[in-house]
């Protein structure tokens, strides 16, 4: 409560003006003398800060022979009236500087308070001071048998009985002040300042002598001199050398002193203006988080180091670890090797004399048919062609005309029923206006009793929500069924009472007039006087018993409205519970999915272990030299290409046990050489075509369907040594050199997720159970591994190649029992679409990165412009040029979308590279709304507001299929903004209204930041309530002191978002018959 001067001057302003005395008293003891008290008992240098002390005043009014007790005085006294009441204090208190009597008046009087003069009419200062309820009278309602009577008149205090039977209401007044002050010593209290800017009662309008004066009055401005001549931040010895040792370590050494020790850290860290206390260190504003910044810096330089150590020695271990192991691998493949060179050429030279004429005479017979089928085939195929031809021409100029009839007779019904719409909707439209006409003119004509009919509509209305609400509590509980009764029952008596009182004026009006005409017909009579006193009294106290029952029927319609509210909460409460609990469900039906899927993997890896360790003990030279004997001496093995140091190109046959003479070997060599050379022409040819642009074909990618097709009729999945894996693998790796080519990423992009889809649906491994490629997180990691490996032909190199390049008419897929090079190939490919999605992403990162540090902050002169409100051609000038940025980020975002949909990549991966790309926005909007100030205005939440209605647009363009849930990435950065542009409702809003329905997502710490950083530029409202503030930095104490992270920034998540399962699951079916091949 603050202290003011009013306008009026009765009795009831001086207990104002009295209990605002009392109040300021009490602030300057607990403000003013608790802050110096502090500096004292510490010893610092500080000013000494004189303030005005009112207790003289208060001893004016209060104490033995003051005010109070001269009116009770008075009081007492029948014959006493307000101007002997005035002389008596002009008398006491002639000397008392406090106290000035006025020239022109005889019962007025003046006392000179804190806050300034009030002048006082002492006329009805006795009439309102006196009790009128009677002592005996108090007693007998006491003592009625109703206890709703024996409540209303309580039995007094016994010391107050036996001390005086005369009670005041001052002396009363007096007492209760006594017992608040008391409480509030009791306790810690808080002082709200309330400053009235003008006095005209009106908005916008401040009158700054009026709220100069009244802040002086009340003490704020002695309280905030204190507090800027003060030091907010202390800490004991021990608490600072704990903290802030680390910033002068070798201060420390040889002094255990802390009050020394805080001396020496303070002058190193070169502050100024601190104080030195007996147990306490003083810190003006603003140097604890100067003093926070540099020890946080001290810390990161040593974790720096201990990382970047520990760093060394792991990587120094691993490549020792690594040379060791690959000088042993060396020197065994090389031996094997050897030894296999040698077998292999004496099997193949014992094979290739009986294979050269075999080949020869199969070739010849498959030539001349092929020829014949080919010549016949063609012949057919020309004359089926152009019958095709000549059918579809046909046919397309009958379906011309029939289109051409049936659009015709289409527009024209359309016409109609558009015709007939309008008609109906223009008669319904004039009906409606007519109807609406006739009704005003109605109400308009019953007018004339609107004012009676609306109250007894009212009354009625009235009872009738009384009625329900008897009804409705009846129904829950019998308390409340029993209060309604109770205010039935009080109804009833308030209409009695109002009835006894209408007959008590009634009486007391005949009794006057009877009085009047006896008092003029006959000598006035002094007896008639005291009925008159007693009837006027009854009426009075009637009056007041009507006004006292009127008041408890409003105390109870608000106990009812009160428990409904509750209710209506309460069922509020539970409808969010309820929504909560069915979350938590989904969410643990979520986690549970996610656990057996990881569970899957797991033992899917399991499996895939287990038959990579068989895979490599077979791979031994045992293992090899038993499979290299099959059942049929004749079983080939592809050789492997040398390079000779001449440049020729040499093979290396195995030997068979029949011995062979050197001229066979030669001759037979030959033959060996051009199958060889010929699976290598496939292969090159392959990678050839593949290396170019082939398109799509149906929305499907070309270059992997060639692929799938070509590695299903080599069957390169089921051989155990092949190097076309590692061919196609440096292909696309080669193709995507070229980070900033987005066209050929995005090509390669929707090619390996094809191919990547085709290999999932097609492989499976000779294991108990399916292998999953494990989904690898860090793409650097499976690149190692790319180009390594044992390069060989694959072993079904012996079949016969059937003359065509690449064989079509391939059936539906089939499960193809994949060995270690397929895996390994399956799981270089899932690398390399991750790297490809990653690439993506970053390109686009890279390009909206530099726009976005413009879109948080709108042009000054845009922002001038529209704080101007101007309508002219530059306002709108103004408007195209803050919306600029977020075009051009539009823009970015649609030509991205362009390249990947015209590269038929998966819808799947284009939701999931915008998805992060929003998040990446929402990161970095709000983390640089969290740190500039600047920033945290009403025209810069405007001006983003705009650009993310932009973002939105741009989102339904895209539509939820490529979009997906982009939009609700921006989450954090629209809740605040929507904080910052809510203009009037911002200082009315509670904690909890801001955290569950404005702003739900955001932490209280980066709700703290957002309201203590916002300004308003253009309108001048303020931020939210000084509560609001301090509930949350009570709030981000507690969690401070709960060990929770206390950080408001946002991290941007970098990884990959999805897995093979989930391209498998998103992506349909692909029919490779149905791809035109090149």
């Amino acid at each position: 409560m603050d202290l003011r001067v009013s306008k009026l001057t009765g009795f009831e302003q001086l207990c104002i003006n009295y209990t605002n005395e009392k109040l300021q008293q009490h602030f300057n003891q607990h403000v003013f003398k608790m802050e110096q008290e502090e500096y004292t008992r510490e010893e610092i240098n500080w000013s000494y800060i004189e303030f005005v002390d009112n207790q003289d005043v208060l001893d004016l009014i209060e104490k033995k022979g003051g005010l109070i007790a001269l009116l009770d005085e008075a009081c007492m006294f029948p014959r006493s009236t307000h101007e002997t009441f005035a002389q008596k204090l002009y008398t006491t208190f002639k000397n008392n500087k406090r106290f000035v009597k006025p020239k022109l008046s005889r019962t007025d009087f003046t006392v000179v308070h804190y806050a300034g003069d009030v002048t006082y009419q002492a006329d009805h200062f006795l009439d309102k001071n006196k009790d009128y309820v009677v002592a005996e009278h108090q007693d007998l309602l006491n003592a009625s048998s109703c206890p709703f009577v024996a409540s209303l008149f309580p039995t007094l205090p016994e010391e107050s009985s036996k001390s005086s039977k005369f009670s005041s209401i001052g002396s009363r007044f007096k007492l209760q002040l006594q017992s608040l002050m008391e409480t509030l010593s009791s306790t810690e209290p808080h002082y709200i300042r309330c400053v009235k800017p003008n006095n005209l009662l009106k908005p916008a309008i401040f009158e700054n002598t009026n709220v100069i004066q009244q802040l002086r009055c009340g003490g704020v401005l002695e309280a905030i001199r204190i507090s800027c001549a003060g030091y907010p931040t202390r800490k004991t010895f021990y608490e600072f050398v704990n903290r802030f040792g680390v910033l002068g370590p070798e201060l420390l050494e040889g002094s255990n002193d802390d009050k020394i020790a805080c001396q020496k850290i303070l002058e190193k860290m070169k502050l100024e203006n601190y104080q030195i206390g007996k147990t306490k260190v003083f810190l003006r504003a603003g140097q604890m988080a100067d003093l926070d910044a540099r020890r946080a810096e001290v810390l990161g330089k040593a974790a720096r180091i201990i990382q970047r150590l520990m760093r060394t020695y792991i990587a120094r271990k691993q490549f020792v670890l690594v040379r060791r192991s690959t000088t042993h691998l060396q020197s065994f493949v090389r031996g094997t090797l050897v030894r296999n060179l040698y077998e292999c050429m004496r099997r193949e030279a014992a094979a290739v004399k009986i294979q050269k004429n075999v080949r020869r005479h199969k070739a010849r017979e498959s030539y001349l048919l092929l020829q014949a089928a080919t010549v016949t085939l063609q012949t057919g195929l020309r004359a089926m062609s152009a019958r095709k031809e000549f059918r579809f021409r046909k046919e397309t100029k009958a379906a011309v005309h029939i289109q051409a009839r049936w659009r015709c007779h289409r527009d024209y019904s359309h016409y109609k029923n558009m015709q007939r719409a309008v008609l109906t909707y223009q008669c319904a439209w004039r009906q409606r206006l007519a109807r609406r006409e006739l009704r005003n003119l109605k109400m308009a004509a019953r007018e004339t009793g609107a004012l009676k009919e609306a109250k007894d509509k009212l009354e009625k209305r009235v009872e009738e929500l009384t009625w329900r609400l008897g009804l409705e509590k009846r129904l829950r509980t019998d308390l409340e069924e029993a209060k309604a009764q109770e205010i039935a029952k009080l109804q009833e008596t308030l209409h009695d009472l109002q009835l006894q009182v209408e007959e008590a004026k009634t009486m007391a009006t005949k009794e006057r007039e009877a009085a009047r005409k006896a008092i003029e017909e006959a000598p006035p009579v002094i007896k008639e006087t005291p009925v008159l006193v007693e009837d006027t009294e009854k009426v009075n106290s009637l009056t007041a018993e009507v006004d006292q029952l009127k008041a408890l029927l409003q105390t109870e319609r608000q106990a009812t409205e009160t428990a409904k509210k509750e209710h209506a909460e309460a069922e509020r409460r539970n409808e969010e519970l309820m929504k909560k609990f069915e979350g938590a469900e989904k969410k643990i039906e979520q986690l549970q999915d996610t656990a057996q899927r990881l569970e899957e993997k797991a033992t899917n890896m399991e499996s895939e272990n287990k038959v990579l360790r068989q895979q490599a003990v077979a791979i031994s030279p045992t293992a090899k030299a038993l499979a290299a004997y099959p059942k049929s001496p004749f079983q080939l093995r592809t050789p492997e290409i040398v390079n000779a140091p001449n440049g020729e190109v040499k093979s290396s046959p195995d030997v068979t046990p029949i011995s062979l003479n050197l001229k066979e070997l030669e001759a037979e060599e030959k033959p060996q050489k051009s199958l060889n050379e010929k699976q290598q022409e496939n292969q090159d040819l392959l990678i050839k075509c593949v290396s170019q642009d082939l398109g799509f074909s149906s929305g499907r990618a070309i270059a992997a369907c060639v692929i799938y097709r070509c590695l299903l009729h080599w069957r390169s999945f089921e051989v155990e040594r092949t190097g076309v894996f590692d061919r196609i693998i440096q292909t696309i790796g080669s193709a995507i050199e070229v980070q900033d080519n987005n066209d050929k990423l995005a090509y390669w992009l929707s090619n390996s997720s094809t191919l990547l889809l085709l290999l999932q649906r097609t492989l499976k491994t000779t294991g108990a159970a399916g292998l999953t490629p494990q989904r690898r997180r860090s793409t650097a990691a499976s690149f190692g591994r790319v180009f390594s490996g044992i390069r060989a032909s694959p072993q079904s190199a012996a079949r016969p190649f059937l003359g065509s390049r690449l064989i079509g008419g391939l059936g539906d897929l089939r499960q193809v029992e994949a060995k270690y090079p397929a895996l390994l190939f399956k799981q270089q490919l899932t690398a390399f679409l991750e790297k490809i999605y990653g690439m993506i992403r970053d390109n686009l990162k890279k390009e909206i990165s530099p726009l976005l540090g413009l879109c948080i902050q709108a042009p000054r002169t845009s922002r001038a412009s529209l704080i101007k409100g101007s309508r002219s051609q530059a306002n709108a000038l103004a408007q195209q040029t803050l919306i600029a940025h977020w075009q051009s980020i539009v823009k970015i975002l649609t030509n991205y979308l362009n390249v990947l949909k015209a590269n038929y990549v998966p819808s799947f991966l284009i939701s999931k590279v915008f998805t992060q790309i929003f998040s990446f926005i929402n990161v970095q909007l709000f983390n640089s709304l969290l740190l500039r100030r600047e920033c945290c205005s009403f025209s810069n939440g405007e001006y983003v507001k705009a650009g993310l209605a932009e973002l939105e647009q741009w989102c339904i363009y895209a539509t939820e299929e490529y979009a997906g849930s982009s939009w609700e990435e921006l989450k954090h950065i629209r809740q605040a903004v929507g904080f910052l542009v809510v203009i009037h409702q911002k200082p009315k809003k509670t904690l909890k209204e801001i955290t569950n329905d404005l702003c739900p997502v955001l932490s209280i710490q980066q709700l703290y930041r957002i309201s203590t950083m916002y300004w308003d530029d253009k309108y001048g409202t303020h931020t939210v309530s000084s509560e609001v503030i301090s509930s949350m930095r009570i709030m981000m104490t507690e969690d401070s002191n709960n060990a929770v992270s206390s950080s408001f920034l946002l991290d941007d998540d970098s990884s990959i978002p999805f897995s093979v399962d989930d391209i498998s699951k998103s992506m349909t079916e692909i029919e490779v018959t149905d791809v035109d091949m090149p």
